[in-house]
């Protein structure tokens, strides 16, 4: 492995690597890279940054080769796109359909995926209510961390 994670992401990377497997299809070693250096991150990172840091370590690669593997990862659920700032996070709980709900500071641009209780059910419940279905959902919150409000306080 070209980064090292800690023993939690480790696992979730491995997970990951199973979760291919049993779906069919490649986790090839370029892709291995992307999915390490989105683990990695504590928060979303954009296509060209994520460029940036996979041609640390392979230096061929190229704008295709990130949106590849990203379309690769979202199509699998592995990977999130925050569409408000087009930046992607990697999945912790992957292999289950489940909402999203993001909260992104807008001063450091730190984004938190979180599982809000009702906020699905509530959201449904209205959308049958106007007749219509819902068939993915995120929500992103923007607003203000605590570390960038202690900045300002």
């Amino acid at each position: 492995m070209s980064v090292a994670l800690s023993k939690e992401k480790q696992g979730i990377f491995e997970k990951a690597k199973d979760y291919c497997e049993q779906k069919g299809v490649r986790f090839t070693p370029l892709r291995a890279r992307v999915y390490e250096i989105l683990l990695k991150e504590d928060s979303s990172i954009g296509a060209y940054d994520l460029l940036d840091k996979l041609k640390a370590v392979e230096d061929n690669a190229k704008p295709p080769t990130v949106y590849r593997a990203l379309d690769f990862f979202l199509e699998l659920g592995l990977v999130h796109k925050v569409e408000s700032n087009n930046t992607f996070m990697a999945c912790h709980h992957f292999g289950c359909s489940h909402p999203v709900q993001f909260l992104i500071c807008d001063d450091c641009g730190d984004v938190q995926e979180i599982q809000s209780q009702g906020v699905k059910e509530t959201l449904e419940a209205q959308a049958e209510q106007n007749s219509f279905e819902i068939m993915t959902q995120t929500i992103e919150a923007h607003g203000r961390c605590k570390l960038c409000r202690d900045k300002i306080a």
